[in-house]
């Protein structure tokens, strides 16, 4: 179920693809995806139908240089300039939208990945127009080699430019997932214990992409600051938050971090749960039907029967 895509337009015009997928009858809440890098919006229709048959809506948009309308030289790039913050206001553009179209239903985010760390920047901003949120395969603070790796973006962003894409660069971010489970198939076997799983991202074109120097430095100056204190502190603590992640997950090495840094800064509602030997795309996971139950269970405590 591919759900209904519409454009949007971002605040500095660029056109982005949304999609929705509605339930019968007026939604219990809304849920407003933020998917990871080098994947796309339509990757969630599954987890889209499972919501829609509990009676939840479901939108999801494409990020800004991801998914079928990207121009192919702006595929893996977010702008020569200011990107992060402009693919946060691009979710807020969206949320509005929502909103728009399902006045007074509550919304939840969920972020995975990439959309997870989007989404923990715009939390700090909009958490007052959100009923929860969900963080999936996330992380806390950086390790210390990621201060290496901003050095050497900004090295192949001199050599290769801003929209340069930097082997180096893809093989330091998905080669070193991937380390942990060779030998394997592919270079994705850090997504998931389902053969198939990988084999479909693999196969799909607009997944698994290379990305740009200058989105490489927009992510990595970004992580750093996203579980600061005085970031955290902005947010209502009776928000609930669920964190969920798989315990293999090479993307996750300091979820423990992000579940610390939350509760140290007084989040009454936080809900966290790490799945046995799954990996970094929990809802593509051999145990998928469980992960999509358990965020469904926890939707409804949320949101209430």
């Amino acid at each position: 179920m591919p759900g209904s895509e519409f454009k949007f337009r971002a605040d500095d015009g660029v056109a982005l693809l949304g999609r929705r997928w509605l339930p019968e009858g007026r939604p219990r809440a809304v849920v407003q995806i933020a998917h990871g890098l080098a994947e796309h919006s339509a990757r969630y229709a599954r987890l889209a139908g499972a919501l829609n048959a509990a009676g939840y809506a479901v939108y999801a948009n494409d990020h800004r240089g991801h998914g079928p309308s990207s121009a192919p030289g702006d595929l893996g790039h977010f702008a020569d300039a200011d990107g992060w913050t402009k693919t946060i206001r691009d979710l807020w553009t969206f949320n509005r939208q929502i909103a728009a179209e399902q006045p007074g239903v509550p919304i939840v985010f969920l972020g995975h990945s990439m959309g997870s760390f989007l989404g923990q920047a715009f939390v700090a901003e909009h958490a007052d127009a959100l009923a929860a949120v969900a963080y999936s395969g996330s992380n806390g603070a950086p390790p210390p080699i990621a201060t290496l790796g901003r050095l050497i973006a900004r090295a192949e962003r001199a050599r290769l430019g801003k929209r340069g894409k930097s082997k180096l660069l893809k093989q330091m971010w998905f080669g070193a997932f991937n380390k942990p489970f060779e030998p394997g198939r592919t270079e994705f076997e850090w997504l998931s214990r389902d053969p198939k799983e990988v084999d479909a991202y693999v196969a799909d074109p607009l997944c698994g992409f290379p990305f740009t120097n200058q989105l490489a430095i927009d992510l990595l100056d970004a992580l750093p600051g996203l579980i600061a204190p005085s970031r955290l502190a902005r947010i209502r603590k009776d928000l609930p938050i669920y964190v969920f992640s798989g315990e293999r997950d090479p993307v996750g090495s300091n979820i423990q971090g992000l579940i610390d840094a939350l509760k140290k800064a007084g989040f009454a509602k936080l809900t966290t749960r790490i799945y046995p030997d799954a990996r970094h795309d929990t809802l593509n996971e051999t145990n998928r039907g469980e992960v999509m139950r358990d965020l469904i269970g926890w939707l409804d405590g949320v949101v209430g029967k």
